[in-house]
Order: C-alpha cells, then sequence, then structure tokens
C-alpha cells in the first residue's frame, strides 16, 4: 500500500466537507474517485496534497505522515498535482513553466545561482534535462517557446499536466484533467494518463466527471457523496451499485 487516507474528516465552520473517509492506493494502480459536485472530491485531494489539514484522521504516504505537512513537504515526498482550474504563469512560455516547477530540487546558493558556475549550472543542466525529456513525452514540443496565455485552452490543460509530471511524482494527482475539453482532446488526454503509468510506473490518482473514461480505464473507482465514501471497487461492479445510481439519477433505484 503505497497511500493510505484512514478516517479523515474535514470541517469548515461546523460543516463537514469530508466525513470519515478511508481510502487506500497501491503502487502503480490507477484509481479515480467520483461523485455528485460538492461530494468532496477537490477536498480530498487538498488534503493528500497538504493545502488543507484534516480535521480529524491520518495520511500516510509510503511511511511519510502527510497529515499535517506542507505543501512543498508533500511535493519532496514523492506527491504531484494538477489542478482542475490551471495554475499556470500565462506571461511565461511553456519551458519557463516547467522549469519553474523543479524549483524545489535547487540546491546551490546564491553565490553559484549569480556566477553560474559549478553546483548551479550542473543542476540547470539536470533540470532541463528532465523538462524537455517531459515537453517530449507529452508531445508539447511545438509550443515550447509559445507563452501559456496564448495557447488553446486543451493544450494549456495538457501543459498544467506536464507541469506536475515535471516534479517527477512517484503519485500523481489529477483534478478534472479532461474538464471543457473536446472528444479528441479528451482522447489525447487518456492516451497521455495510461502512458504516464505504464511508461513511468506513476501511481495515479483521477477525477474526472466523465464516468465512460473512468470505468474505461479505473482499476478502482472510489465513490463520494456529501463527503462520505459511499461504494468502492472495481468499475464494472461500482456501475451497479444502488447507492452509486441514487446519488447520480436521485430517487430509488
Amino acid at each position: 500500500m503505497q497511500l493510505q487516507v484512514k478516517d479523515v474528516t474535514l470541517t469548515f465552520g461546523g460543516l463537514n466537507a469530508l466525513s470519515g473517509v478511508t481510502l487506500s492506493v497501491n503502487q502503480g494502480e490507477l484509481v479515480s474517485v467520483i461523485g455528485p459536485n460538492g461530494a468532496g472530491k477537490s477536498s480530498l485531494l487538498n488534503c493528500i496534497s497538504g493545502f488543507y489539514h484534516p480535521t480529524r484522521g491520518e495520511i500516510t504516504f509510503e511511511g511519510h505522515d502527510l497529515t499535517h505537512a506542507s505543501p512543498h513537504q508533500i511535493t519532496r515526498y514523492g506527491i504531484a498535482r494538477a489542478f482542475q482550474n490551471i495554475e499556470l504563469f500565462s506571461g511565461l512560455s511553456v519551458l519557463e513553466n516547467l522549469m519553474l516547477a523543479r524549483h524545489t530540487y535547487l540546491r546551490y546558493n546564491l553565490l553559484h545561482a549569480a556566477l553560474f558556475f559549478g553546483r548551479a549550472q550542473a543542476e540547470e543542466v539536470e533540470n532541463r534535462r528532465v523538462v524537455e525529456d517531459v515537453i517530449d513525452f507529452m508531445e508539447l514540443e511545438p509550443y515550447r517557446k509559445a507563452l501559456v496565455g496564448n495557447l488553446p485552452y486543451g493544450v494549456r490543460k495538457r501543459v498544467e499536466v506536464a507541469r506536475a509530471l515535471a516534479l517527477e511524482p512517484k503519485l500523481l494527482l489529477l483534478d478534472e484533467p479532461m474538464a471543457g475539453m473536446t472528444l479528441e482532446e479528451k482522447e489525447d488526454m487518456v492516451r497521455f494518463i495510461l502512458d504516464i503509468r505504464a511508461e513511468r510506473g506513476t501511481t495515479i490518482i483521477l477525477i474526472e466527471h466523465d464516468l465512460g473514461v473512468v470505468m474505461d480505464i479505473s482499476d478502482r473507482v472510489y465513490v463520494l457523496d456529501f463527503g462520505e465514501v459511499i461504494a468502492e471497487g472495481p468499475p464494472e461492479v461500482v456501475a451497479q451499485n444502488p447507492r452509486v445510481l441514487e446519488a447520480y439519477v436521485g430517487g430509488a433505484v
């Protein structure tokens, strides 16, 4: 087991965004988290990535306690996230956005940086190598020097995933990476997600509203409703769960 979320509750002013959520992810798995709007999916990723700290419960990743860890500590443990709302620097190029993601690995001091020699130069070369590899992997070569703010929406979503991938994560958190995309763009993103797991061995937690995609590519699925896990298991089993159908369709099933 690589990640374990145990009895996590997240409260805002007396309102429970998450209520006793327990979830586990094995190394190399692609696990999806689904549920109606407001079910607590993004709140769960916020807790795992350190943007929120649970009111109760614990989160562990490869023996590290994430419950009260800061986002930069969690990044160093090997967890990266792509956001639902694109959080790129629109005035920078694709290359610059990805290089900026590598800042957490920089270890040289101000003098080395100013003179650009020794450790600074070696680390810059290594970070550039990693970023260029990600650009090639995500098929972003035509856009590498383009300003992100000038790119089509679907390409910017791909850059968002690429920036997270530039951190060389062991666990990748994807918050609706296909939201707002055309059918062709979705097909491309699905291909990239599957390749990330197959070729890089990255564990993936995916939040996605397209249930067809979720059922096609997931190893296991967790379903949240009003901050609680109401179902968990293989896609074909979850799809037949009466509580899941009721949560999505409403009324008695």
